[in-house]
């Protein structure tokens, strides 16, 4: 037998984790179907900084602010703008008064996650497609050959979304950024000029065509994103698994960077793991189609340079949520709320986020970037 939900989540990142918490907080309960096997199974990434008027909303609509207040990163929202000499260009303290606040990803997602009641989530179940049966309720494929059908399906499974294609025909494309992640472990200790070089929080050292993004974990570590622009092709001819070959290759690219800075590189410990960025359209939309819709990454895949995929998938997860408790009995009515707000608030962010990419590795960079954060002081 084909297990039936009324309403399904396929995908148990931030955005998912968040719609369901949201709807439980309504008496409202939904199935979540994730592909990784365990919540432990992988690192969750780096920190988030969550921001005021979309993350922070979320979670209070999730009735768990005041537990997120106690995840936050003392000192995380320092900042510092190098460029590729190493000269300081602007250097900005955490003086606890931020919108920002950073927090470690998954002690985030560990609190989503713990909020939601016992068997709410389908582990190590991961979607292959979708299609929409004649009854008019949707059929979820899965890996291991089995299938669950909903009368109400989400797609919060991310860039490459298996319910998109009931909705869009576009796939995200490559932004021309590529990313190569890694970490400095124990850095106080191990790698104390990197340390210093970063600060407290998070760094901007930017020249044309090439950045280092950096930020200090609450382990200890420094995370860092060493960003090129480069054709797709350039990750793909790096045997990332020699870590030697890697970091030469890396480090090719900022020939004539500050050495304390090409020491993020070249002091990497473990994988140096390469992410091409891609991005869905800036005005990425679909015409209603009954019984479906899609939040965070699958809605609106944006480069990072605007900080927003987390706090828009959280808050796309709480509005969806809200919607539906606020009008029962009326789905179609509540997706239409939902993506009539959802859309021109995507569009925006897209559009930052497709700006700010070639600000920052524009010929005069940081340059482009020092602008932007003078323009937002005096706005404030």
């Amino acid at each position: 037998m084909t297990t039936h939900h009324p309403i399904a989540i396929v995908g148990g990142g931030l955005g998912g984790l968040t719609l369901a918490r949201v709807l439980h907080t309504h008496g409202i309960e939904a199935a979540l179907y994730e592909s990784e096997p365990s919540s432990g199974a992988r690192g969750q990434g780096g920190m988030l900084d969550i921001h005021d008027d979309s993350g922070q909303v979320a979670l209070r609509a999730a009735g768990l602010y005041d537990e997120f207040r106690a995840l936050v990163h003392p000192g995380g929202e320092a900042m510092r703008v190098l460029d590729k000499h190493g000269k300081v260009r602007l250097d900005q303290e955490d003086d606890g008064q931020g919108g920002r606040p950073e927090v470690d990803r998954g002690h985030l997602r560990d609190l989503l996650l713990k909020s939601l009641p016992d068997g709410s989530i389908r582990w190590g179940a991961k979607a292959t497609g979708a299609r929409r049966l004649a009854t008019g309720a949707y059929e979820v494929a899965l890996a291991d050959g089995s299938a669950f059908t909903a009368d109400l399906l989400i797609g919060a499974d991310g860039a490459w979304s298996r319910v998109r294609p009931l909705l869009s025909d576009d796939m995200p494309a490559y932004t021309g950024v590529s990313f190569v992640e890694f970490d400095l472990l124990d850095a106080d200790v191990r790698h104390p000029d990197a340390a210093a070089v970063v600060g407290g929080g998070m760094l901007f050292a930017l020249g044309e065509g090439n950045g280092l993004l950096a930020h200090r974990e609450t382990d200890g570590s420094l995370h860092v994103y060493a960003a090129i622009k480069a054709p797709q092709e350039w990750a793909a001819g790096v045997d990332f698994g020699d870590r030697r070959a890697a970091k030469a290759a890396l480090l090719t690219r900022f020939t004539g960077w500050d050495e304390r800075l090409r020491a993020l590189i070249a002091d990497a410990d473990g994988t140096l793991v390469p992410r091409p960025i891609h991005a869905l359209p800036v005005a990425h939309r679909w015409p209603r189609v009954p019984g479906v819709t899609l939040l965070g990454d699958a809605a609106h895949l944006m480069s990072p340079f605007a900080g927003e995929g987390a706090n828009l998938a959280m808050l796309d997860g709480a509005r969806l949520a809200q919607c539906l408790a606020a009008r029962p009995g009326d789905t179609e009515g509540a997706i239409a709320a939902y993506e009539a707000e959802m859309f021109p608030r995507s569009e925006e962010s897209a559009r930052g986020s497709a700006d700010n990419l070639e600000v920052c590795f524009r010929h005069d960079a940081p340059q482009g970037l020092l602008d932007q954060f003078a323009l937002y002081a005096r706005q404030d």
